[in-house]
């Protein structure tokens, strides 16, 4: 999918990666961006249109879904990371309600928009979904959460002529790990990755040098033909 002419909503938009995907798809020709963020933005460009949307705030999810007519890209970009001890609840529940609790709202919210519009959804999710980060374990336990939601969506959603996209990202130099002295890659050629990988409609998106390492031996294993496989129950039971 190009972005020529499209609309797109981007949350977590006020820093880091949502900041500079809002930027490139202005950079290709998006007619209008919704900047969904916890406090309102004040935007430079008149094709950005600041939502206030708090993830674990159904409220103002539904009036964010009430202001937008029409949408081609969902991308679920905000959330929360944390280092904790795995025995801290509180910690757990936190994470699951905005990292997967919060996309699983949105997207619900906006779904009638991207189905009239046979569009895309893009989460933002992390390599620790599929192999933890011990120093985060809520952190990783949610995002591993929200790749099986992203894969059940791809699989549901299918039928409908949405494509469900899951990013899974290495160290980016962003505010969450900052202070982390591991090499990192810059918010914005992340997000240059990312919209080219949609435009080839690929299915897992490795936008970093660290990920991108990973991404032939994911797409040739058994992982994702046993994705493949699962998927297709759906359609069976949808024939039945």
């Amino acid at each position: 999918m190009t972005l020529t002419d499209k609309t797109v909503l981007v949350t977590g938009a006020n820093r880091g990666i949502g900041r500079a995907l809002v930027e490139e798809a202005l950079s290709r020709g998006a007619e209008r961006v919704y900047a969904g963020t916890r406090q309102a933005l004040n935007p430079t460009d008149e094709r950005v249109t600041p939502l206030v949307l708090d993830l674990t705030d159904a409220a103002q999810i539904n009036l964010a879904a009430e202001t937008v007519d029409s949408l081609d890209v969902l991308i679920n970009n905000a959330g929360v990371y944390g280092y904790e001890d795995l025995a801290d609840r509180a910690a757990l529940e936190q994470h699951l309600a905005v990292n997967l609790f919060g996309p699983y709202a949105v997207t619900q919210a906006f779904l009638p928009r991207l189905i009239e519009s046979q569009g895309a959804i893009v989460n933002m999710l992390s390599l620790a979904a599929v192999a933890a980060l011990p120093i985060s374990p809520a952190y990783s336990i949610s995002k591993a959460a929200a790749f099986s939601l992203t894969q059940s969506l791809r699989a549901t959603l299918a039928g409908q002529n949405v494509d469900v996209h899951a990013v899974l990202p290495g160290p980016v130099d962003t505010d969450m790990v900052r202070d982390l002295e591991i090499p990192k890659t810059s918010p914005q050629s992340v997000a240059a990755a990312i919209l080219d990988a949609l435009d080839k409609g690929e299915d897992e998106i490795f936008p970093d040098p660290f990920s991108q390492a990973l991404a032939d031996s994911w797409n040739r294993g058994a992982v994702k033909a046993l994705e493949r496989q699962n998927a297709a129950l759906v359609g069976d039971a949808q024939n039945q």
